[in-house]
């Protein structure tokens, strides 16, 4: 018999088929088959809730917490959408009849009722000069400006403590400029201004400590002239050199180079010096993260080979460059926007399917060993409602921070993408736990995940616990 090409490839060699064969000369009737399903399933479970059990982890459930536990509610936010575009009847006559618009075509167009839902004006915005009751307050979508009352441009980015100084810094994308097409059937882009740098001690209050790393304005061969892409930058203290290392995802315009970017600088308030970009191992690199694990070792993850899978690879003890080992992981998943953390030693993901600047339902991912066999626990998102839980709040993942002193507790931080004004591009930041089943069965069986639930909870306005701020700010 001709065994399947995706047959073959199973990702656990301890998994079984589940198909069944049986001969139905052999007299087994359909109760045997339905009965032995059910033992299956049984054994299944039994051995799932085993391994945790000998696995000798503590789980931690937030619920036990007290300081945390109003953030485990679940919150629910009914809205009525606006009405769709109305469309001119001449135009219908002269152009003929379109193609329905969906709400999320109107979400993506500044200029609707649906858009201004989700990114409400200046207003609204949250302001750390102020004081009054919203003080300390998280508002996702919300305009989020720093202490000298700019709107905060870090988008992409990535949250780093730094012991030296005990403070956070926040690096990301500055896209404080004008958003325009390079052609016709190109996306949306801003030209490059460079990687901006904000540092709190309370993850709340933001001060601008400038362009860390800044677009070229002149040389058109350069890595960094403002006509190219600059995205996703991450940056990573090295403990061995005393260097803070600067990781990106690298392009042109047309999104073909497809490369990562490296630099590097003294301070994690710069300025940082660009060193070179390539290709790991050969591979395109588009959307990319990198990873610090507890025993100082790196990683970088990687969106590939035309976005289809995502790719592993170990950083070199100096982070400046990677090693010889790479690792193809969700191979045909079509998966980007990698977010990667760790809890009681499994290793956890967020990612994002591959839908351009319109959001879509995100994926959480674990695995025991870093570089894999990398497992799916399903859509991470709860609370809200139906088409939040599908677009990821109407985001898109870009990391996930973990707290100190708050043990088995994350900041889920993404961005809420605005093509048609890409400055105005908003941040949904949400607490993020991990307890319970999984709800999504493994790929080719009838078992789920040894793995505990990732769970991103949707929240209107919350802020993190009194005694958190008392202990660490």
């Amino acid at each position: 018999m001709k065994i399947s090409k995706g047959r073959k490839k199973m990702r656990n060699k301890q998994r079984k088929s589940s198909a069944l064969g049986f001969d139905a000369g052999r007299g087994y009737s359909l109760s045997c088959i339905v009965w032995s399903l059910v033992g299956f399933g049984l054994v299944v479970c039994f051995l799932s809730f085993k391994h945790q059990a000998d696995s000798g982890q503590a789980h931690i459930y937030l619920s036990h917490l007290p300081a945390t536990r109003e953030l485990e509610d679940i919150e629910e936010d009914h809205f009525r959408l606006p009405p769709p575009h109305k469309v001119n009847p001449r135009a219908v006559k002269r152009r003929g009849p379109r193609k329905q618009r969906k709400v999320i075509d109107d979400y993506l167009e500044e200029s609707s009722a649906v858009h201004a839902l989700f990114f409400p004006d200046q207003r609204t915005a949250v302001d750390p000069t102020k004081g009054g009751n919203d003080t300390m307050y998280f508002y996702p979508g919300r305009v989020w400006l720093d202490t000298n009352g700019n709107a905060i441009q870090a988008h992409g980015g990535g949250v780093m403590y730094d012991d030296k100084t005990a403070k956070f810094y926040w690096y990301g994308e500055n896209k404080n400029g004008p958003t325009y097409q390079a052609h016709p059937k190109g996306a949306q882009r801003v030209d490059i201004i460079g990687v901006s740098c904000y540092s709190s001690k309370d993850l709340w209050s933001w001060t601008h400590e400038g362009i860390m790393l800044p677009g070229e304005p002149t040389n058109v061969t350069h890595d960094l002239h403002k006509s190219k892409v600059l995205e996703r930058p991450k940056v990573i203290y090295n403990d061995h050199t005393g260097k803070y290392i600067m990781w990106m995802h690298i392009d042109d315009a047309n999104y073909t180079k497809a490369s990562v970017g490296v630099a590097v600088s003294n301070s994690p308030t710069g300025p940082f010096t660009y060193l070179y970009s390539f290709r790991p191992h050969g591979f395109e690199s588009r959307d990319m993260t990198v990873f610090k694990d507890d025993d100082g070792a790196a990683y970088l993850f990687y969106s590939s080979r035309d976005n289809t899978e995502l790719h592993i690879s170990p950083l070199t003890e100096d982070y400046l460059h990677i090693t010889a080992s790479v690792k193809r992981i969700l191979i045909r998943r079509h998966r980007e926007a990698p977010a990667v953390f760790k809890h009681q030693g499994t290793y956890y993901m967020i990612t994002s399917g591959c839908s351009g600047w319109a959001p879509n339902r995100a994926l959480a991912h674990a695995a025991d060993s870093i570089m894999g066999p990398w497992e799916t626990l399903g859509n991470p998102c709860v609370g809200g409602n139906r088409f939040y839980r599908l677009t990821t709040f109407l985001s898109q993942s870009t990391f996930v921070l973990p707290l100190p002193g708050l043990p088995g507790t994350f900041i889920f931080m993404a961005d809420r993408w605005s093509p048609s004004n890409l400055r105005d591009s908003r941040y949904v930041w949400l607490p993020l736990f991990i307890g319970g089943l999984a709800d999504e069965p493994l790929d080719y069986s009838f078992g789920f995940p040894l793995w505990s639930r990732v769970s991103i909870y949707w929240h209107k306005k919350w802020r993190l616990p009194e005694t958190w701020r008392v202990g660490y700010t």
